[in-house]
């Protein structure tokens, strides 16, 4: 029979006369743990946990309470909480139709490592790619890789536009970063705009100097785009914010917008191949601008190139095309098509014409990504012809890639 151990008889523990003299040294050495740092005035978990009733984005079909409860009481070194994490997607619960967003943002880079259960799961469900301890995550430049892209036919291809997003070393994001921090990438910025433009000739614009129109640019920005407002990502607007052109038109670098930087290629000639060349030759020399000045872009093992957005880890490349497809867009397999090619579909502003991208941004390389697009449109132009005619198209739907 059990017996309750007499107090008398447990043993206190040995003190050791060093030990306790320099204990309170070693207890300093010790890093705190960052959540013990606030006096956060808030209930428990029950408590806190949001509605998600109405919630169309990925982190509400994610999120539960205990997913959420363990998540709670942690805090990374910057001090982005969980709560940071999913208050883009509470602020827009998104639609339960159309393109599904994450609804969430990372804070900063050490985010995707400390809420790893919650953010892991949004990938896998997002772009169909499970993060283990063994991935790697895999990189290709080199353009001369793609085959095609610059043969679309222009009857239908009307346009087309490749970004890729990078974000910098020991900074937080754009959700999560000071004032200061966000001075001081517009100012690592400028720099190495600077030294790009010897080969590549462009100017730099503040978002004040975008307020206005202008004849050597076609943009015009007085406020900050809603999307940015509801996310976040807009305070102290437009503080430290700018957008850098290209002198030929080939290239655009958005500064401190939803990422540290943001490149953009746009081409009205829709030829792929020549706006994914531009991406691949002047991020490749960002980096080594950046690397040369130690503040290298953030890359993981198994996630690559790390950005706020998880639905663009990976690469951060986002290659689209915007297509003529009066009929093929109401076709009753179109979901189950662009499923097949991984690929999504939004609407434009035109009629008809709709923007083709890239879902996924993980697990393949940026010339697989991009060769996913033009391997896609090229086979949705082929039906789009075939429906015009009155024809079949079943033949042409391609198995489950």
């Amino acid at each position: 029979m059990w017996k309750r151990e007499k107090m008398w008889m447990i043993k206190p523990p040995t003190e050791h006369p060093k030990e306790s003299k320099y204990r309170p040294v070693l207890e300093s050495l010790l890093p705190r743990d960052p959540m013990s740092r606030f006096k956060l005035k808030r209930g428990s978990p029950k408590d806190e946990f949001p509605n998600l009733d109405r919630n169309g984005t990925l982190m509400g079909r994610i999120l539960d309470l205990h997913m959420y409860t363990r998540q709670f009481n942690r805090a990374t070194e910057s001090g982005v909480i969980f709560d940071d994490i999913i208050r883009p997607g509470l602020e827009d619960p998104g639609q339960s139709t159309g393109p599904k967003a994450v609804g969430c943002l990372a804070g900063d880079a050490q985010s995707y490592i400390l809420f790893c259960d919650f953010f892991d799961r949004i990938i896998e469900s997002y772009h169909g790619y499970k993060v283990t301890s063994d991935s790697v995550q895999e990189s290709d430049f080199n353009y001369d890789n793609l085959k095609g892209g610059d043969d679309f036919d222009q009857e239908y291809a009307v346009s087309c536009e490749v970004t890729v997003g990078r974000s910098v070393e020991d900074y937080s994001f754009p959700t999560h970063c000071s004032r200061g921090e966000r001075r001081q990438l517009h100012t690592l910025a400028k720099t190495a705009l600077e030294q790009l433009a010897e080969d590549l000739p462009g100017k730099l614009y503040s978002i004040d100097e975008l307020s206005h129109e202008s004849e050597d640019r076609g943009v015009v920005m007085d406020a900050p785009p809603s999307y940015l407002i509801k996310i976040g990502v807009a305070r102290d607007w437009p503080d430290a914010r700018a957008l850098w052109l290209s002198k030929d038109g080939t290239l655009a670098i958005w500064v401190n917008m939803e990422d540290h930087l943001k490149l953009v290629s746009y081409r009205s000639d829709a030829c792929l191949q020549e706006a994914f060349k531009t991406i691949c030759i002047n991020v490749l020399k960002m980096e080594a601008v950046y690397n040369k000045r130690r503040h290298p872009f953030i890359w993981k093992r198994h996630l690559g190139w790390v950005v706020s957005s998880p639905a663009e880890v990976g690469t951060g490349l986002k290659a689209s095309v915007s297509v003529k497809l009066l009929y093929l867009a109401e076709n009753k397999r179109m979901d189950d098509i662009l499923d097949r090619l991984r690929l999504q579909m939004e609407a434009t502003s035109c009629p008809g014409v709709y923007k083709i991208s890239n879902l996924q941004t993980i697990g393949c390389n940026e010339v697989g990504l991009t060769q996913l697009v033009v391997d896609g449109v090229k086979l949705l132009i082929r039906m789009e012809r075939r429906l015009e005619n009155n024809g079949g198209i079943d033949d042409l739907v391609p198995t489950q890639k």
